[in-house]
């Protein structure tokens, strides 16, 4: 196998919001209670048996980056972030247009 053959698939979505480092923090306390997680009020990981996520915090901006090994994985990581961040987001819809 090479190394582009293990390499993780990788998808980034960046969500502008005034709430991204709560949104963060509710996303990985939602998780960590059934999965690996770490936290700070600017940065996060979320592991998953088949992929994982990375959060980052700006003023106005959340990032979340999921990674997988298959793209049937990597579609159920962005499925289940986004869904999660849209029910935490309810008030304020967030607009998640991974690439």
């Amino acid at each position: 196998m090479s190394d582009h053959e293990s390499d993780p698939l990788t998808s980034t979505a960046m969500v502008t919001t005034d709430k991204a480092s709560r949104y963060l923090q509710q996303l990985c306390k939602h998780f960590g209670h059934k999965r690996p997680v770490n936290f700070t009020p600017e940065h996060g990981s979320i592991e998953f048996d088949f992929g994982a996520c990375t959060l980052s915090a700006g003023e106005k901006m959340l990032t979340m980056t999921v990674s997988a090994g298959t793209p049937e994985d990597l579609e159920r990581m962005r499925s289940v972030i986004a869904s999660h961040l849209e029910r935490f987001a309810f008030r304020e819809p967030p607009a998640i247009d991974w690439r």
